[in-house]
């Protein structure tokens, strides 16, 4: 059983090492659990979350990033646009095993730390590219792009879609208020030859309150 360190109670302890919470977790527990007890206690220092962040760690980031994993399949090329602390690409990479997981990150002190993350849980599967995610759009191509708080709807689209495959999807983890930036995404999504934003509530764990994943298709 992983035990958090005693310096780190000031973290949602209570919901980290809940029943619900290491059955929603699975085999990955371990490894998301060492992963949120380094960013308790170096995510402020480096620049990656706010001090007020800490008390709800894991519900606000660590669960909130994971809802995103149930819409991706594992075995799937996978990018995460704006990876900053991990968030949720070190958490898909550690639910999603068998999937290849490249995270998109300009900032270099951020990729140091990804990296470091990566070495540490023993990611084989994490390839990180430091660099805007437009710079990769003749790149490559995944099967599935995922972002969270990176940008309003229409510019994410922008940034995410053109790194999407044909029959891909781009899953981003939005905002309860997102249906008010759908409008603006659908001009985008026409021209990029994608289908309409799908809005959809994301279950986690009782208690925890649902989020909003969108879907966009390219079909």
């Amino acid at each position: 059983m992983t035990e958090l360190p005693p310096e780190e109670s000031f973290v949602d302890t209570a919901l980290a090492e809940s029943t619900e919470v290491r059955e929603f977790f699975g085999s990955s527990y371990d490894q998301v659990a060492r992963f949120a007890s380094r960013l308790a206690a170096e995510g402020e220092l480096r620049g990656l979350i706010g001090p007020r962040e800490l008390p709800r760690l894991w519900e606000r980031h660590i669960v909130n990033s994971a809802a995103v994993v149930p819409f991706i399949d594992d075995g799937a090329s996978i990018a995460d646009v704006g990876s900053g602390a991990g968030l949720p690409g070190l958490v898909i990479a550690m639910m999603r095993p068998a999937s290849s997981v490249v995270l998109i990150e300009p900032m270099e002190r951020r990729c140091e730390w990804l990296s470091e993350m990566a070495a540490e849980l023993q990611l084989s599967n994490v390839e990180i590219r430091r660099g805007r995610a437009e710079e990769f759009h003749d790149a490559f191509e995944v099967q599935f792009v995922t972002a969270r708080a990176v940008a309003a709807l229409d510019k994410l689209c922008r940034m995410c879609l053109p790194l999407v495959a044909r029959g891909g999807q781009m899953v981003v983890l939005k905002g309860q208020n997102v249906d008010r930036e759908v409008p603006g995404a659908l001009k985008v999504t026409r021209k990029l030859r994608a289908e309409a934003p799908e809005v959809l509530d994301a279950q986690t764990v009782a208690g925890v309150e649902t989020t909003k994943v969108v879907r966009i298709r390219r079909p």
